[in-house]
């Protein structure tokens, strides 16, 4: 069994993580299993420290723990494994060679040309060399974080036959060579959708690669349910209204009924309160919930919104980033009576300005553009203003009389003097 790291899910664990993984390690010993494993970014040792619980595991001979070391020439080299010290960077099992590495992190792209290059000079042509890397990989994440390139990951296929990855938490593989199985178990409420397990790979003696994925195992269901409190006006209605959808749609669970696991629950509320968020009684919510459909555990999850801090309310999941943007912007500035009149306009101008600073625009000619149109904005606002004054005026009969004789008296003015001249 390969294990690429990420064993538990935190560095610090308390005595029952402690227990479990013992059993499982226990009963693949007895069954004559080897267990080959690395430590991942959860499970490693810290920078001041040279123990961890993976390094314990192997001293105890539950594990092959491999770990390359710094050598003379090369920060990343390959030593073989020592029975007697159980340590060492590669151990050899039946016809496969089997390799360790580090958590390289975010500099996981510079490392894989040391790392090739030390499998290279360890490797034997005449074993299946595997190797065990915990890694990001471009293209798998939603995330926006450095990952590693396909292109330097692929750096290693002239020395290793066979990838174990670890760390992502959903399943891929790359080209038939480097395989990543995804957590046995989800590890967050996001993760629930993902497929995950583990692969049974057999390997024929032309090095051919058959790697079956295996999730013929009972997995925890979880659910997901949320509340719109918007327009709710009192707590004591909100707690009354999630209870009706956790009635309604929920998922029950009964030990005397059911053998299958409990499930998670989480409930989210969403939309625009109308009243403080510390009037609402999350904790009597989720025991109450949890009471309802015997659930393992019940998550509560508050993200709704107090109605003076709303924006950007109504807009759909289509609604594209430079229109959301856009209204959230004025959203935000119809809350300064100042400009709430001319809050699209104001928008508009936030957004170029922002426009012009992430491109080469001077700081001098952003002010100008600002000066500019804040001037010719108070001018057409002006401007609708005298507009609508002089509409709504409405000047007496007496008043349009003397407009007209004022009127006449000019323009027969106007006539005399173009006939003098």
């Amino acid at each position: 069994m390969l294990i690429a790291g990420d064993f538990f899910d935190r560095r610090n664990i308390d005595p029952q993580t402690m227990n479990h993984a013992m059993i499982g390690l226990q009963r693949l010993k007895e069954a004559g299993i080897p267990v080959v494993a690395i430590e991942g970014n959860h499970d490693r040792r810290d920078a001041v420290s040279p123990h961890s619980w993976m390094r314990s595991f192997s001293q105890a001979g539950f594990m092959i723990l491999l770990e390359p070391v710094p050598g003379d020439e090369s920060p990343i080299n390959m030593v073989p494994w020592s029975e007697e010290e159980r340590a060492g960077s590669y151990v050899d099992i039946k016809g496969a060679r089997i390799f360790g590495s580090h958590w390289y992190g975010t500099t996981a792209n510079v490392a894989m040309s040391i790392l090739s290059d030390a499998v290279r000079r360890a490797r034997d042509e005449h074993h299946f060399n595997i190797l065990l890397l915990h890694t990001d990989v471009e293209g798998q994440l939603s995330r926006p974080i450095p990952a590693l390139s396909v292109e330097k990951l692929k750096e290693l296929r002239a020395h290793v036959d066979y990838v174990a990855l670890g760390h992502t938490h959903k399943r891929f593989e790359v080209e038939g060579w480097a395989f990543n199985p995804g957590s046995l178990e989800a590890c967050t409420i996001d993760e629930y959708r993902e497929e995950r397990g583990l692969y049974l790979v057999e390997v024929d003696d032309e090095r051919r690669i058959n790697a079956r994925h295996i999730r013929d195992y009972v997995q925890r269901p979880f659910q997901r349910l949320s509340f719109d409190v918007s327009g709710v006006s009192e707590p004591e209605e909100v707690h009354a209204g999630v209870l009706e959808v956790v009635r309604r749609e929920a998922r029950t669970h009964d030990p005397a009924t059911s053998d299958a696991p409990a499930p998670i629950i989480e409930i989210s509320l969403r939309g625009h309160l109308g009243f403080k968020n510390s009037l609402l009684d999350l904790r009597r919510l989720r025991d109450e919930a949890q009471t309802l459909t015997g659930a393992l555990h019940v998550m509560m999850r508050n993200q709704s919104v107090p109605i003076e801090y709303a924006v950007a309310a109504g807009l759909d999941a289509d609604t594209t980033r430079a229109q959301r943007e856009q209204r959230i912007v004025e959203d935000l500035i119809t809350r300064d009576t100042r400009y709430r009149e001319r809050a699209r306009e104001m928008a508009e101008l936030v957004l170029e300005a922002k426009r012009r600073a992430l491109g080469e625009d001077s700081p001098a000619d952003i002010l100008g553009l600002i000066e500019q149109k804040l001037d010719a904005s108070a001018r057409n606002a002006a401007a609708r203003d005298a507009g609508e004054a002089a509409a709504t005026a409405r000047p007496s009969p007496g008043a349009l009389q003397a407009l007209e004789r004022s009127a006449e008296k000019a323009v027969n003015s106007e006539i005399s003097a173009v006939s003098n001249d």
